[in-house]
């Protein structure tokens, strides 16, 4: 084969290039695309390859049963323990979820491996087939839903509550149609929740209108709904003011069933969800004062309000703060009662077993999960 190339003088040059040259060249640009793909393969996670699964089934199981899936976030591998032992202790399916910070400070990478890590952990401690979800807690763009769904998330939450309505649907509606390509299951919102968590954050709230759940819900396709009806973000989810003083103790305003009960008429059968609903106990809040802590008017959700939403078609509650709160208790205690203490070990050990009681109560006490595995 020749090739002509001309010189700029106006004259030519011929050279022979082998056939067995182009043969080299032609393998090689091959391999490098065979080389790509293989590294766009190892990218793409299916939840499936690390045992995890989705909400679907679970949710199905909750409705019908009146109980609800407890959805505890995590940022740490002693929350992650704390949570397996006691999805196992209590034979109870399990949500582990993370936030777009919680995700950013344990890296992607690592929590895949993780959630990995959390379904063998479950079989070492004796439960053959767990029931445990990797989940997006209020993602906020397409873009970080596909990564996570890409990187082995078995469901996510797109947050678009915060848009104009039909923005919020056609924002929930793209990533129910990517998320459902790879059989994830997707958790949109209406309404808003008051309070600050992470990323989350708003002043005040405005309640789920149960007219515009059927559209919602129909022209996105998502899986589950999570609705206000008066739960709220953080630690301090009323002031002073919105509570009422019974015997010395602030009790907040009561959750708006009413809402809920026209939602369940607007949608029998379809699992609605909870955010923003810690109780922040009071037992841990006053161990965190007393040991160095300054936290003021820490005010939660009454857990019997919490256990009667469980019985209807809310199937699955989040719970973010109680951790958090149960955690740094024990720590300050542990430090406070041991101040030569400074290998990590001796206080995130009590620090993990204070989070697993607080998790077993909560599945046992209030939102009656336990026993509810498929297999066990």
């Amino acid at each position: 084969m020749q090739i002509n190339i001309k010189k700029r003088h106006g004259g030519s040059k011929f050279f022979t290039l082998h056939s067995s040259l182009f043969t080299f060249f032609r393998i090689f640009a091959v391999e490098n695309f065979k080389y790509h793909i293989y590294k766009f393969k190892i990218v793409m996670v299916n939840y499936k390859d690390l045992g995890l699964v989705n909400t679907r089934e679970m949710f199905k199981r909750a409705v019908a049963g009146g109980y609800a899936i407890p959805a505890f976030n995590f940022n740490t591998m002693e929350q992650m323990q704390a949570i397996v032992m006691a999805a196992v202790e209590t034979k109870s399916p399990v949500i582990m979820q993370v936030s777009k910070g919680a995700r950013n400070y344990a890296n992607a990478t690592i929590l895949r491996y993780m959630a990995e890590g959390a379904v063998a952990y479950a079989k070492e401690l004796g439960c053959e087939h767990p029931e445990i979800v990797l989940h997006l807690d209020h993602g906020d763009s397409f873009e970080l839903c596909k990564d996570c769904i890409d990187m082995g998330f078995s469901s996510v939450m797109i947050d678009g509550s915060h848009l104009p309505y039909e923005e919020n649907i056609a924002l929930a509606k793209k990533v129910v149609d990517y998320a459902h390509q790879f059989d994830v299951t997707v958790e949109a919102e209406l309404g808003v929740l008051a309070g600050v968590e992470d990323e989350v954050s708003a002043a005040e709230s405005h309640y789920t209108k149960p007219e515009e759940v059927i559209d919602f819900s129909t022209r996105t396709g998502c899986d589950s709904l999570a609705i206000s009806i008066g739960t709220s973000h953080g630690a301090h989810k009323f002031t002073p003011e919105q509570c009422t003083l019974v015997n010395g103790v602030l009790v907040p305003p009561p959750l708006a069933f009413d809402i809920l009960h026209e939602i369940e008429k607007k949608l029998p059968g379809f699992p609605i969800v909870l955010h923003g609903s810690s109780s922040v106990p009071m037992d841990e809040v006053n161990t965190i004062n007393q040991f160095g802590g300054h936290l003021e008017a820490a005010i939660g959700i009454p857990e019997e309000q919490l256990r009667e939403a469980s019985k209807s078609a809310v199937c699955k509650i989040n719970i973010d703060s109680d951790s958090r709160l149960a955690m740094t208790a024990a720590i300050r205690k542990h430090l406070a009662e041991h101040p030569g203490d400074f290998d990590p070990r001796q206080y995130l050990k009590p620090a993990r077993e204070n989070m697993k009681k607080m998790y077993i109560h909560k599945i046992v006490n209030v939102l009656g999960s336990d026993g509810k595995l498929g297999q066990c």
